[in-house]
């Protein structure tokens, strides 16, 4: 077997690469310079040669111990090659997932093909930003799927390195079958909690097989199509759906009848306290708040809401209270305080017909205004984004002909109608790209809570 040396220099691979570039190699030769060398009996070129007629097209798959069934290969070159394989797939995968967005399960499963026909079990990890444009996606571990394992930190970590806004898991099961096994069960429970907690949403955990695929989204919105991770500018997160599913949070206090927590839902053309999107909102924790306190404190006159946010607590106390304390830092919060609990008076005729001619304002007659110019077509269409805007300078210029309460009550009714049209995803300040935003701005009034008589302080 001769000795690379005697090959005329020409024909050697690191000469010809250096003279022609690497559009003039073979892969053999492309892998001998690689190598480096070869092995006693046979030169590196022959040794490339018989690296990649042995693996052929599954040569980007090789593992370590593959190579180390070759005679001659030992654990140095067998790490030189499957280290050089997997620096390229990473700026691969890194350049093929610029602008990706992650819209439902098909865009993910698009995504994470691959593992479909992996013999051991993988669980991998996509991370997104805020308008759900891939980041990285990248493998958590291979092997059993464990929550004792798989710590938190080994998922969230990159998250908070990559500050990613939410991620997505995707595991694989090689028998064929996608149910959940108590395990996965286990590990989407304290996922979905901690991540709850990091502020970084678990969007959905999948498990795929080469037949079938299972959502964990999917399931507990109870619907066969493929829904979209947004919804009606509304991005659900595995917590949330789950906490859905609980019928009562388990705490070691008695029961609470349920007229003690309820807040009504929804009337006709009514905005509720409740019905604007926050991050945060405690209306899902009523019952477990209360239970505590009904355990915990003796009965009092008044009821403190520090980190009041959306007021729904302060609703709940305010029918036990004599005096209810809300404070928030943000001026929004005020005004919607102001609207929902002032026992001030305010003339509910009188807001239904200004509400009603703000409604029947024509777009061709308005100009272009702050509003317009700063949010239209981000995250309002122009024409919602004017009227919008001239019915806040509106209410100001009128404010001298409305009661205090009346002034707050169309600036929270303001605040809620845009809150149902917002072309946004949750997030602060991050909104969807879109072409074309449709018109579909529609005001409509909110219903202030009956509080009890006493004081309000905000």
């Amino acid at each position: 077997m001769p000795k690379i040396k005697d090959i005329p220099k020409i024909d050697r691979p690191r000469e010809k690469f250096l003279k022609k570039g690497p559009s003039a190699l073979s892969k053999s030769d492309l892998l001998a310079i690689l190598l480096g060398s070869g092995i006693k009996g046979k030169n590196v070129q022959k040794l490339a040669q018989q690296i990649i007629s042995k693996f052929s097209k599954n040569f980007l798959n090789i593992k370590i111990g593959d190579l180390l069934e070759i005679s001659g290969i030992g654990q140095a070159k067998a790490l030189q090659i499957t280290a050089a394989i997997s620096l390229v797939k990473r700026f691969y995968d890194e350049k093929n997932t610029a602008n990706i967005v992650i819209r439902n399960l098909k865009d993910v499963l698009t995504l994470t093909y691959d593992l479909r026909d992996k013999r051991k079990e993988y669980l991998v990890c996509l991370y997104l930003d805020a308008r759900n444009i891939l980041i990285r996606k990248e493998i958590i571990s291979v092997g059993l799927l464990d929550k004792a394992l798989i710590h938190p930190r080994e998922i969230f970590y990159p998250a908070v390195e990559l500050n990613s806004a939410s991620i997505i898991l995707v595991h694989n099961h090689p028998s064929g079958d996608s149910s959940p096994s108590k395990k996965d069960i286990e590990v989407v429970m304290k996922k979905s909690q901690a991540g709850e907690i990091m502020g970084i949403a678990v969007l959905d955990f999948i498990i795929t097989t080469n037949s079938e695929n299972y959502s964990f989204y999917k399931k507990l919105k109870k619907s066969d199509k493929n829904l979209d991770y947004v919804a009606d500018g509304i991005q659900e997160t595995l917590f949330t759906l789950l906490e859905i599913e609980k019928t009562s949070y388990e705490v070691n206090a008695e029961r609470i009848q349920e007229t003690y927590f309820y807040i009504p839902q929804i009337k006709k053309n009514y905005f509720q306290l409740q019905n604007r999107r926050y991050i945060g909102s405690k209306y899902k924790l009523i019952q477990w708040i209360f239970s505590i306190i009904n355990r915990e404190c003796e009965k009092g006159n008044s009821f403190a809401d520090i980190f009041a946010g959306t007021g729904v607590v302060s609703a709940v106390a305010a029918r036990h209270y004599e005096k209810i304390i809300l404070n928030d830092f943000l001026y929004s919060n005020y005004a919607i305080y102001q609207a929902f609990f002032s026992n001030e008076d305010w003339d509910k005729d009188k807001i239904d017909n200004v509400i009603k001619n703000y409604n029947n304002i024509n777009t061709e007659n308005l100009e272009g205004n702050y509003f317009s110019q700063h949010f239209g077509g981000k995250y309002f269409s122009l024409n919602s984004s004017k009227i919008i805007g001239f019915i806040r300078e509106n209410i100001e210029e009128n404010k001298k002909n409305l009661t205090r309460k009346e002034y707050y009550i169309l600036i929270a009714s303001l605040l809620y109608s845009i809150d149902k049209i917002a072309n946004t995803v949750g997030h602060y300040d991050a909104y969807f790209k879109k072409s074309y935003i449709e018109d579909g701005f529609f005001m409509r009034s909110i219903d202030p809570v009956n509080v009890k008589s006493g004081s309000l302080s905000h």
